[in-house]
């Protein structure tokens, strides 16, 4: 090899007599020899050329700094995937190892800790490419579930577990973290509601660092204003409403709309404060059904199409009643599964509609909304909240802070300790927002109020 100088030299052994390609010399003398094992290692990309797949990451040029596992837990709602790409793209360039758990908590149950075992379906690494495809989708490429670790019952112990764990309720939280370890992982990113993060909280008590992105359409998590998946269900809810109205219209009905709410009724005041239903019913004051059936014949004479309509959480409650289950089964967090109370409402305000309607009866149009307004892409909002909340959630773990809530707080984005989730309760306060005689929102002064209006209240 011979290295020419600026004006061509070759004295004294070519370049002996210029101080600069001395220095030149000397320096490849101890890399030149080293070059080939340097770039045979995967994690050197300062010289090596890109694999074919690969992207060419500058910032990649050293050892990886961590690694990072993120899961999606709960009801899928649209903005999951947008979180999950925002979380990836900023942990790779920062040097960080991204693992996928699938199935929510339930893929870090059904690990089984041995290099030769299948665990594909239990968690993957995350690359650009795989998240950039899925990150302008809804739902979850990760997939989801309910599955409590530290409540695990007999029959969904996995196999491995059974010998060693046989109760009929069962805390699976040490092997949770020997999973956490065999992977190598040192940061966990859990996305869900209440019900999810609370596990988050378990693990950040145990000593796992944990930054929790809230998600969930009933915008209940305590603590932040927003929830990823919230402004698409409304979005998606009034889209509907005002699509099913024409047919409420031709057969001048009543019409009643279930919607996502358990203990929560935004999902069912914000669409009636923005005009598309007459009335509403929330899990936080039971109900007069007499009331109701009244108010609504009052607003279907108003209406030239003799029609009106009312939104019912599915969560709401009559009054003197409790909640409407589908059936007697709980999930893992003692849930039982909600549906049926828009049907209650509908028959009633079918048999109670001719007290106040001359003696002649109004029929119902009654639908469940439910996974319609959970499924396809998100919208504006869902698009960039999880992008925000991603990086704000990288932000925390490079500072080296954990145990923390990435939050939107009247309109800044924030952070709050995690623990604030099964601290309290996020509910709509029906003094200040909720009219008991009319049954609908309260139409005050907006001044200074967040942008969802009613979202920052807890109880």
């Amino acid at each position: 090899m011979v290295i020419r100088p600026a004006n061509g030299d070759l004295r004294d052994g070519g370049l002996a007599s210029n101080t600069f390609f001395n220095s030149f010399i000397h320096y490849f003398r101890f890399v030149i020899p080293a070059l080939p094992n340097f770039l045979s290692k995967p994690h050197n990309h300062l010289f090596a050329t890109p694999r074919k797949g690969e992207s060419c990451d500058m910032a990649n040029i050293n050892v990886k700094k961590g690694v990072i596992g993120i899961l999606t837990g709960g009801g899928d709602v649209p903005g999951l995937n947008p979180a999950i790409r925002a979380v990836t793209f900023r942990a790779l360039r920062e040097g960080y190892e991204v693992i996928g758990i699938r199935r929510g908590w339930g893929g870090l149950v059904d690990i089984v800790r041995d290099e030769n075992h299948d665990n594909s379906n239990n968690f993957q690494r995350l690359t650009e490419d795989v998240v950039n495809r899925a990150g302008r989708t809804g739902g979850t490429f990760l997939h989801s579930s309910r599955t409590n670790p530290g409540r695990v019952s007999r029959n969904s112990v996995p196999d491995h577990l059974k010998s060693e764990y046989n109760a009929e309720k069962n805390d699976l939280t040490s092997e949770i973290l020997k999973n956490l370890a065999w992977l190598g992982i040192e940061y966990m990113i859990p996305i869900g509601g209440d019900d999810t993060l609370s596990y988050g909280v378990r693990l950040y008590q145990e000593g796992v660092r944990v930054v929790a992105i809230p998600k969930t359409m009933d915008n209940d998590v305590p603590g932040t204003d927003y929830c990823i998946g919230f402004s698409t269900c409304i979005t998606r809810t009034i889209q509907m409403t005002n699509s099913l109205r024409t047919s409420a219209g031709s057969h001048e009905r009543f019409m009643v709309l279930e919607v996502f709410g358990r203990y929560a009724g935004f999902t069912a005041m914000l669409p009636t404060m923005a005009g598309a239903a007459n009335r509403c019913v929330i899990p936080e004051h039971k109900f007069n059904i007499e009331q109701l059936t009244e108010l609504l014949v009052h607003d279907r004479k108003r209406n030239p199409s003799r029609y009106s309509i009312v939104l019912v959480s599915e969560g709401a409650m009559f009054e003197g009643g409790e909640m409407v289950f589908q059936n007697a089964s709980a999930d893992a967090f003692g849930h039982k599964k909600l549906g049926g109370i828009g049907d209650l409402v509908s028959e009633e305000l079918t048999e109670l509609s001719s007290k106040f309607n001359n003696g002649k009866r109004i029929e119902c149009i009654n639908q469940k909304l439910g996974y319609l307004v959970r499924c396809g892409d998100p919208d504006a909002i869902d698009s960039i909240v999880p992008m925000a909340y991603g990086n704000l959630a990288l932000d925390l773990l490079l500072n080296r802070i954990h145990g923390r809530l990435v939050v939107l707080k009247n309109g800044r984005y924030d952070n709050m300790p995690i623990d604030t989730v099964t601290a309290t309760k996020k509910v709509i306060n029906v003094k200040e927002h909720y009219s008991i005689e009319r049954l609908r929102p309260v139409y005050q002064s907006f001044e200074m109020k967040p942008l969802f209006l009613m979202t920052s209240e807890v109880g």
